[in-house]
């Protein structure tokens, strides 16, 4: 059976060729674009709007069919390129764009892509906007423009330039350098690659990259978690260096391996950057409600506070914005430091690890010893919109103790540990986190849902 092509707050994504074709990427530009006309300030000002893309083959053909749409509609196009998603956000910014798009469908595999879409602030549509793009699409309420009045499309080539600079401007490049780190990137043949070189050169590191030709062509599943890093895992171990680093296909994601060629993981990304940016810097922090509590930890002993949102990154950069925060992002493996840009970036990650490790003079293993250490499994059931809420409620009924967040699905809180549980978004699933200071604190928390999954099906 096809999959049917998903469309959500963050945007559109499906199968290139199945689902998704030019006709239709063309159609969500002149939706975004009939959306901005219709929601800007001033009416009949020039407007317009970023697009950039990562490595996919498909992406060149789905970026100019986008445009055609936006286009269309009156909106100027200023056509970015190959570049990471948080380059897009910068740039939106930079240049006074109403908004951004980026072609990508970023961890998915290759058969993917996507039309993720930003607005003037560089962040992602609230529900209602999005919802109000999407019916647009859906209703095919275009508002096009008369043929002198179509938007133009022009090149700019600054992103990395300007996306590099930012981040060189929140950390000691100096103190970095003096460091000569060795480095592995392993940026899976997505955006990441030639950026985030430059940046490592910046910062005197010697860098050993693999996968960094930004082919489209992944030579790994691209999600940078264990199962997927082995390769990088064996350079790190056998080139003898201090750090290695993945990224997914658009650079918004980061994971760790420790100089001895172990995974650290994605969880840690945050972590240690809060570890870096709290002790400086005071003031709260913000992070998904699926993210580890060792940012809790970092926060507490820095006399600090966490800010809990929803699961998405726009959650988070919002939470972010409206609390002044001073660091944030998801367990995910996402970084968002709102000096440079209100979006998850590697490249901020990576930039603030290594002052980490340079500042200290601690090897990146010994840092993360002094974090506390949790025990995290994630994992999905399936479940219709009746048995997810038959789930949810028994959960109710047996962890009746638990500090409880209602604000997406239900997240349980105990002494040692916690659950979450929420419907996905784009299909019948339930996903559940179950972190615990122990293995077996963990599984008794995942013996007990999984027992009443078993009995709502």
């Amino acid at each position: 059976m096809a999959e049917e092509l998903i469309i959500s707050i963050s945007g559109m994504r499906g199968i290139v060729g199945e689902n998704l074709t030019p006709s239709i990427a063309a159609e969500f530009g002149c939706a975004f674009g009939t959306f901005l006309k219709s929601s800007a300030a001033v009416q009949n000002k020039t407007l317009a709007v970023c697009i950039g893309r990562d490595s996919r083959k498909s992406g060149p053909m789905l970026a100019a069919a986008v445009a055609s749409g936006l286009c269309s509609t009156g909106i100027d196009v200023i056509d970015l390129g190959l570049i990471p998603t948080p380059s897009a956000g910068i740039m939106t910014r930079e240049l006074n764009c109403c908004g951004a798009v980026v072609i990508t469908a970023s961890h998915n595999p290759i058969p993917y892509n996507g039309i993720k879409l930003l607005l003037s602030d560089g962040i992602a549509p609230p529900v209602n906007k999005a919802e109000q793009i999407k019916n647009i699409y859906l209703g095919k309420n275009f508002k096009f423009v008369v043929s002198n009045m179509c938007g133009s499309v022009v090149i700019n080539t600054l992103a990395y330039e300007t996306h590099v600079n930012k981040v060189l401007a929140i950390v000691n490049r100096g103190q970095i350098a003096a460091k000569k780190f060795k480095v592995v990137l392993d940026s899976v043949n997505g955006a990441g690659g030639p950026i985030t070189k430059k940046l490592l050169a910046e910062l005197g590191c010697e860098t050993i990259a693999i996968n960094d030709d930004p082919s489209g062509m992944f030579e790994h599943t691209p999600e940078p978690t264990a199962d997927n890093l082995g390769s990088l895992c064996e350079v790190v171990q056998a080139k003898n260096v201090d750090i290695g680093f993945a990224q997914d296909p658009d650079a918004d994601r980061l994971a760790v391996v420790d100089e001895q060629g172990n995974y650290i993981g994605e969880e840690y990304t945050l972590a240690l950057a809060a570890k870096y940016i709290l002790e400086k810097t005071p003031g709260a922090a913000a992070a998904n409600l699926s993210t580890s509590r060792m940012i809790d930890d970092i926060a507490k002993k820095y006399n600090s506070s966490v800010i809990r949102t929803p699961v998405g990154e726009a959650n988070v950069a919002q939470a972010m914005v409206t609390n002044q925060c001073v660091i944030g992002g998801e367990g995910n493996g996402g970084v968002i430091d709102l000096r440079v840009g209100p979006v998850r970036d590697s490249l901020v990650g990576i930039a603030i690890i290594l002052n980490l490790m340079a500042e200290t003079g601690k090897k990146i293993s010994e840092l993360v010893r002094e974090i506390p250490c949790y025990y995290m499994k994630k994992y999905k059931c399936r479940a219709d919109k009746r048995q997810a809420q038959r789930l949810f409620a028994a959960a109710l009924e047996k962890f009746q103790g638990a500090r409880i967040n209602t604000q997406d699905g239900f997240r349980f809180d105990f002494a040692d540990g916690w659950v979450h549980l929420r419907t996905s978004n784009t299909e019948p699933i339930v996903r559940i986190i179950v972190e615990a200071q122990s293995r077996e604190a963990a599984e008794k928390y995942q013996k007990i849902i999984d027992d009443i999954q078993r009995d709502i099906t």
